[in-house]
């Protein structure tokens, strides 16, 4: 090649390279008007919700008092197991994003108050409270087991151990000791799918976080009931209910929410018995195939998951599409994550791969609820997190818009407390459209957005007025965190996109003046000082010293 044409070939490389990078900038922009405007929204219902708040206990009912889905609603009743568990933790979320004082005030005392007002004496168990006459009813199991594994363990994934873990362990700890369902493997939680499964991930997350072997112990008494028992005698599907005495499961397996909660505990503890090297992990497999291969077999050709499948001949009895399907794939990943069968990650790819399918699916119906949109987009964001296939990425970001029309005047969503789970869903958006960075003192009107290229990540903050605040960016949280070598697919995670390593020096390059600092992963996982002049633009740079 002559030395013209060699020029040539290096100006379009040099160009086309230059052509991508600019896209990337834009895209993050772009990316970063999406981040501002879902954290406007989700403070928005935070704070309409809280000014519904008990005026003596700081707690929020299920639901607000007037029109609710067609119904009028005069009861203010407060339960563990819906404004605990869907509602008030992703509060608490939102606020550590949008308000912080919000966050280390209001936040704890509902916490403070929680505990106060709720727990049954003699104990860590909560009770329903009627916020009228503050009567409180008997020791909920079931507001624990769902309060831990929806409410507290998402808060627990994003902040480790604070106050929110204490909460979640020494409630599961008094669970155990109360467990009241006898069996011969010993005293489980329940005698239904939901509530030991609810149990079963809880536990999965505290067992290598603890290291308590009571933990460890009393998660293989219900995975034993299971993988004996309970699975060979349901063609292995997990029945809502499961009769000891006459050793005989109910009729139907429901793969919707409140009865696919068992898949998800049991692969996590089979995924978490393999990171130990304790049998289970290999002991587990042949059943767990069995129930994984059952999924796959009864979902419609494009790998969606009924909701109701009858246990004797596989006969669906719910012709409804389960908007809870990428929690159950989610587990599919995690079987393929901690055994390397590649069948699973493939049921995965083509579930993602037809998504496009269902652009206009109305996964409402039948419920008549957004909560189930926000579900069906809840668990495509943690499979993309692993797999990110373009078309799923695709209908991502064209479905997340239809949440937006149920948001009220005032705020609030539909004025129960699934509009908890709204803002969950948003906020896992806006962390997938910021590779998880997030700012140190947001206001509105300031938009962070990003864009991963291999090792490095763009960032780019806007800011109407001069702004002074801290990028922080996301660390290996499933490491450092839950103590676990792989970053399994699971319900109630928030995602790791673009991850620093605490002990690498990172280059954080200013693109518009080409100035460049060096910074510990560890630094940037606490802030990344920045000031942004009012209407402009900051573009950053980060990649690892090499």
């Amino acid at each position: 090649m002559t030395l013209k044409l060699c020029t040539l070939a290096l100006a379009l490389l040099s160009s086309g390279v230059a052509s991508a990078a600019e896209d990337a900038w834009q895209q993050a922009r772009a990316n970063g008007r999406i981040v501002n405007d879902v954290l406007i929204r989700a403070d928005k219902n935070m704070k309409a919700w809280l000014a519904y708040a008990d005026s003596k206990t700081k707690l929020l009912p299920d639901r607000l008092p007037g029109m609710i889905r067609g119904r009028m609603n005069s009861e203010l009743l407060y339960t563990p197991h819906n404004s605990g568990a869907d509602n008030y933790p992703f509060l608490i979320l939102t606020a550590y994003f949008t308000d912080p004082e919000l966050y280390k005030g209001r936040m704890v005392e509902m916490l403070r108050s929680e505990v106060q007002y709720t727990d049954v004496p003699g104990g860590k168990i909560p009770a329903n409270l009627d916020l009228k006459t503050y009567t409180l009813g008997p020791p909920s199991f079931f507001g624990a087991g769902e309060y831990c594994k929806d409410g507290m363990v998402p808060v627990t994934e994003f902040f480790g151990r604070n106050r929110w873990f204490y909460r979640m362990a020494d409630m599961t700890e008094d669970f155990m000791l109360r467990a009241p369902f006898k069996s011969r493997w010993g005293n489980l939680p329940s005698d239904g799918a939901e509530l030991n499964g609810d149990v079963l991930q809880t536990l999965a997350r505290l067992i290598p976080m603890t290291g308590d072997r009571r933990f460890l112990h009393w998660a293989e008494q219900i995975g034993d009931a299971y993988i004996e028992e309970i699975l060979p005698r349901s063609n292995y599907l997990p029945t809502a209910k499961y009769d000891f005495d006459m050793r005989a499961p109910s009729e139907v397996a429901w793969l919707g929410d409140h009865g696919n909660e068992a898949i998800v505990g049991l692969v996590l503890l089979q995924a978490t018995e393999t990171e130990m090297g304790l049998p289970r992990g290999e002991s587990y497999r042949p059943v767990l195939r069995k129930v994984l291969d059952r999924v796959i077999e009864t979902a419609n050709p494009y790998g969606f998951i009924y909701r109701g499948i009858r246990v004797s001949d596989l006969k669906i009895t719910n012709n409804y599409l389960t908007d809870c399907w990428g929690y159950v794939y989610a587990s599919i990943y995690a079987y393929y994550q901690a055994t390397g069968e590649e069948k699973y990650r493939q049921a995965v790819l083509n579930v993602l791969k037809n998504l496009q399918r269902y652009r206009d699916y109305d996964w409402t119906k039948p419920s008549n609820t957004v909560d189930d949109l926000a579900d069906s987009i809840e668990g495509a964001i943690y499979l993309v997190a692993h797999e990110p296939v373009p078309e799923a990425i695709s209908w991502i970001d064209y479905s997340i818009p239809k949440m937006f029309p149920y948001q009220s005047a005032d705020g609030t969503v539909e004025r129960w407390y699934g509009d908890g789970n709204w803002n969950r869903t948003l906020l896992l958006y806006a962390l997938m459209k910021s590779q998880g960075s997030y700012l140190k003192g947001w206001k509105p009107g300031v938009e962070l957005g990003a864009v991963r290229d291999g090792a490095t990540l763009r960032l780019t903050v806007f800011s109407p007025a001069v702004w002074n605040g801290q990028v922080v960016l996301d660390y290996a949280r499933h490491r450092r965190i839950l103590n676990l070598r792989k970053d399994y697919a699971r319900l109630n995670q928030w995602p790791e996109w673009y991850t620093v390593d605490e002990n690498t020096l990172y280059a954080i390059r200013n693109a518009d003046t080409g100035t460049e600092e060096l910074r510990l992963g560890s630094e940037l996982t606490h802030g990344y000082p920045l000031r942004v002049p009012a209407g402009a633009t900051c573009r950053l740079e980060v990649s690892p010293k090499r």
